[in-house]
């Protein structure tokens, strides 16, 4: 069909009006859909909306439209806190930049997030709005809004700029002024903030909050009269933390004020930042308390002070020190006036702290150093103080009282006064005395020596004459002890010393030693003239004037010295009456001797000389012709001492009387018993010699020789030569030639390694090798001798083999030697002195049943010294410490507490303080260890230990001042004792970590 040009015309318009009405229609309808969303946003219905606003969108084609609806979209997701809600935003601004609703867009989400107090979110938009975009009526609102976000992220001075806009606002400016004013106090700018809070002061709304702050303004102005009233005004209407930080202001105003009484109890109801006191809350207190002389109050504040470093600390330890001394606890206060003296905040109270601490460390000890250290520091550092003249007498003092005579003698080198070197004299003495009962023999001559040579006070001159001499006896320089104690017998002072008691009884023994047995007699004499009381003594002296006689041949006055002994019978008793037996025999009473001797193998069947009594008894039956007798003796010698030291001796007594009658397979039989039981001995070279004869009137020598080749002994035809070059070597041993002596017994052993001779000469080369202290080179000789059947060389060869091993901390080699010793010693000293280092090396070895076990077999013996004693006792407790047993370790120290001397003395007292603490008795604990202090702190490592043990003492009696300062100055003081230093870190932490739940200056890292 064709249409005309009118006809299409007509068309077109027809088509085009459908078309816009068409248009028309959907505008409309998008229209009517996005007023229904706006009604939905506007009735907070923000799910519905952001799904209706989002199809709007989609829908619409005009871009006015389309941008309303990305604005609503995104303010929905604001709303609905969408994690998409910011970039929507963003996406909106980016999409639509000449939107008029761009600045709205911004604001709209930081008025929302700011009235739902997001006041960091708040300012992130507020930043992005362009103010002069703002119409004027709403630009206060934002200001102040912004102001306000500005203040809650921390941005004051910001904060401050936007608020002043509206300081005249009559809706914002009351707020305004409010929040610049807290701004201000929170600043420390008092006045501007008194300022600011005085315009609204009237403000029904901020009355009640300005009441603190402003209490509080006044306080920090100084005008704490102010600050009182106001606060004091507040206190019953507020709350439980109003009322307490209002207390604080009012208890600090008076206590400014220096009103304490009245601070007191206001101080008392504050109640903590977050339930916790500062160092400051407590010293406040603590000094209100020593301001009313209630010292008992102000230590228990005070010393809840912990990790202070500052004035106000150091402040605090000082009064805390003077509170100690009313107290009378100078212990604490030794510890709160050193703290003090450590700081630097106030050089007034640094010097008094000090000086108060150099003197209570002179009356009653210092564990950290010693008090001459104490006292010198103080004058070094405070060279014109007032008070130098007394502090130089107490130091000079010091060095004796302070009982730490090793650290007092380096102190005093260079010092050259003479009431210096008086002291120097006394020290030196006494550091002596100390090396002597630990055996330091050494060492304490060239102390006693050095003492000597600053000759100043005669009465310290006599007593180091006399120790010197004494320590040179334990040296065995018998001469120069002689001289010593000659010296000392001359000395006017002497007689009133008392070293003098037993002087005579000294002078014996040395004469003795020297073998001047007339001397040694008479003064044996003189001492026992003179002394009736000391039982144990007199027995001793007794025995060896006896024994003096004896030598002399003076057996008779032997006899009635060994009579005395036998009577007094504390020691040795066994000895003289073996001693007196043989005495009568020297005289010719040979019935009277047998008859002793017969009864001292009845009467002492422990004794260690009961063999030496049989082979005696056997010998003298022999010289009397009771054969018979004699050989029953010597039979039953051999059965009850199977490797006894006469066990060879009666067996070739044996041997010889079967030979002497002609009895010759009977002396064989003998003979050979005694070379092969007894190899290498005198007795075995002897017996080999006499049954060659008997082989040759038998005319058995093949026999004899097919014998003797297999024994290994030398031939017989070497004997000459052997002999020969055995007196080659034994002349200059005797003649006191070592070095040649040495030489010449080497070249006999090597040349007669099995010879007659070998066992002397294996003792003597041992014994010159060990006079010049070559030990290892000693030390195989005597293992030769031990090794050989038991001799009269054997004891002496052991007891030296121990004290090599010993020396050399050799445990495992030495317990079986001690333990040979012990079992085959004659003499009881050497059975003793087996038993007590067996249970030394038992303990070292770990073995602490068998350390205790020897500890006990030591202490059975009544005879003991107090020396060996408390070395039982001591490895009992140690054991018992080891092993667990607490009750029998605290009854062992409590023992060596009793008789120990040095070190011993520090680790008993230690223990003692230590099983106090675990019954919980504190102070109890606390007195032994400040007695630990005084008098044995030159031995560090017991003084360390004992104040941990001190430090939990004083956490349980509630003094952590004390308990965390004395355990920070172990840390510090002690590094070297890795244990005590260990055990110091974890008992401070886990009080710290207590601490730090009531003390906000307190730094835990918690345990």
């Amino acid at each position: 069909m064709l249409f005309t040009q009118k006809q299409f015309l007509l068309v077109f318009i027809i088509v085009s009006f459908l078309g816009s009405a068409q248009k028309s229609e959907i505008y409309t309808s998008d229209l009517k859909d996005f007023q229904k969303a706006l009604t939905l946003y506007n009735n907070k219905q923000y799910n519905a909306a952001q799904s209706l606003f989002e199809d709007v969108k989609n829908s619409a084609n005009d871009e006015v439209l389309k941008s309303d609806c990305s604005y609503y979209i995104a303010n929905c997701a604001v709303r609905l806190n969408q994690h998409n809600a910011d970039d929507l935003i963003l996406e909106f601004v980016e999409e639509y930049p000449t939107s008029p609703k761009r600045n709205t867009a911004f604001l709209d989400v930081a008025d929302y997030y700011f009235e739902n107090s997001k006041y960091a979110y708040a300012r992130k938009w507020y930043d992005k709005v362009d103010e002069l975009s703002i119409a004027w009526a709403e630009r206060e609102r934002f200001y102040f809004n912004y102001g306000y976000s500005l203040y809650a992220t921390d941005s004051a001075t910001q904060a401050t700029r936007y608020l002043n806009r509206v300081v005249n606002s009559k809706e914002y400016g009351s707020q305004a002024k409010y929040y610049i004013g807290y701004m201000a106090y929170e600043g420390d700018d008092y006045d501007k903030a008194n300022s600011y809070f005085d315009q609204v002061s009237d403000n029904e709304k901020y009355k009640e909050k300005l009441s603190y702050y402003q209490a509080d303004l006044n306080f920090k102005l100084g005008k704490f009269e102010k600050a009182i009233e106001l606060a004091l005004g507040q206190l019953e209407k507020s709350n439980k933390d109003e009322k307490s930080e209002l207390s604080k202001i009012i208890g600090e105003s008076y206590f400014n004020l220096e009103q304490y009484a009245e601070a007191i109890p206001y101080l008392k109801d504050y109640k903590g930042k977050r339930g916790k006191w500062s160092n400051t809350d407590y010293y406040q207190l603590g000094y209100a308390y020593y301001k009313q002389n209630d010292f008992e109050s102000a230590v228990s504040e005070f010393n809840k002070i912990i990790d202070g470093a500052n004035g106000v600390a150091q402040n605090a330890y000082y009064h805390l020190g003077e509170s100690y001394i009313n107290l009378d606890k100078k212990q604490e206060a030794l510890n709160a006036f050193r703290n003090a003296s450590q700081m630097d905040y106030d050089l007034k109270i640094k010097e008094d702290a000090w000086l108060n601490y150099a003197k209570i460390s002179y009356e009653i000890g210092n564990p950290y150093q010693s008090v001459p250290q104490v006292l010198s520091g103080f004058l070094d550092e405070y060279p014109k103080t007032n008070y130098r003249e007394d502090i130089e007498n107490l130091l000079i003092d010091s060095y004796i009282t302070s009982k730490n005579y090793k650290e007092a003698l380096e102190l005093l080198k260079g010092k050259n006064s003479f009431e210096n070197k008086v002291a120097y004299q006394k020290v030196a003495y006494l550091r002596g005395i100390e090396l002597y009962n630990e055996s330091k023999y050494s060492e304490a001559l060239d102390l006693f020596t050095s003492s000597l040579k600053e000759p100043r006070d005669s009465k310290f001159v006599a007593k180091a004459t006399f120790w010197r001499a004494e320590t040179a006896y334990n040296l065995t320089n018998y001469n120069d002890a002689l001289i010593g104690f000659k010296q000392f017998y001359g000395m006017d002072e002497a007689s009133s010393l008392p070293e003098n008691q037993n002087l005579n009884y000294n002078l014996a023994y040395t004469y003795f030693k020297l073998k001047d047995y007339n001397k040694a007699s008479d003064y044996f004499q003189r001492f026992l003239n003179n002394n009736n009381t000391d039982r144990l003594r007199r027995n001793d002296a007794f025995l060896r004037l006896g024994d003096s006689h004896f030598v002399s041949s003076e057996y008779q006055s032997a006899i009635n010295a060994y009579d005395k002994a036998i009577q007094i019978n504390e020691i040795e008793t066994d000895y003289a009456a073996f001693q007196k037996a043989m005495s009568y025999g020297y005289l010719g009473n040979s019935n009277t001797k047998n008859k002793e001797l017969r009864s001292f193998i009845e009467g002492y069947p422990k004794s260690a000389l009961r063999d030496d009594a049989m082979y005696e008894l056997a010998n003298s039956y022999i010289k009397s012709n009771e054969t018979d007798r004699a050989m029953q003796m010597y039979d039953r010698l051999n059965s009850e001492y199977k490797q006894g030291a006469f066990t060879s001796k009666a067996l070739l007594r044996q041997g010889l009387v079967y030979y002497n009658a002609n009895n010759n397979e009977s002396a064989l039989k003998k003979f050979k018993e005694v070379a092969k039981d007894f190899p290498g001995s005198g007795e075995a070279v002897q017996a080999v010699a006499t049954a060659r004869l008997i082989y040759i009137d038998l005319g058995r020598v093949d026999d004899y020789a097919n014998w003797v080749r297999g024994l290994g002994y030398v031939e017989v035809t070497d004997v000459e030569l052997d002999n020969t070059m055995y007196s080659a070597a034994e002349k200059p041993y005797l003649d006191g030639d070592t070095d040649k002596a040495i030489q010449q017994f080497n070249k006999y052993i090597n040349q007669f390694p099995n010879g007659i001779h070998a066992l002397t000469s294996h003792f003597y080369l041992a014994q010159l090798y060990f006079k010049k202290d070559l030990y290892e080179n000693a030390r195989p000789h005597y293992e030769y001798v031990v090794g050989t059947s038991k001799s009269e060389f054997s004891e002496q060869a052991l007891v030296r083999l121990c004290e090599i091993y010993l020396t050399n901390s050799n445990w495992s080699e030495a317990i079986p030697i001690l333990k040979r010793l012990e079992q085959e010693a004659d003499y009881p000293q050497n059975v003793i002195y087996a038993a007590s280092n067996l249970m030394n090396a038992y303990y070292q070895t770990e073995d602490y049943n068998a350390a205790e076990r020897y500890a006990e077999k030591v202490l059975d013996n009544s005879k003991l010294d107090n020396k060996v004693k408390s070395d039982a006792k001591i490895i009992i407790a140690r054991s018992a410490i080891k092993t667990g047993n607490e009750d029998k370790a605290k009854l062992a120290y409590a023992d060596v507490e009793k008789i120990a001397t040095g070190e011993v003395a520090a680790e008993a007292l230690y223990f003692n303080a230590f099983f106090k603490n675990k019954e919980g008795k504190y102070k109890a604990s606390n007195t032994i260890i400040q007695q630990l202090a005084k008098n044995y702190s030159s031995y560090k490592y017991y003084s360390a230990k004992g104040l941990v043990v001190m430090a939990k003492n004083f956490y349980a009696l509630g003094d952590a001042f004390q308990a965390t300062y004395i355990l920070e100055s172990v840390i510090s003081n002690f590094p070297e004792f890795n244990d005590v230093v260990e055990d110091a870190t974890n008992n401070l932490n886990k009080i710290k970590a207590e601490e730090a739940k009531t003390n906000s200056s307190i730094e835990s890292d918690g345990n």
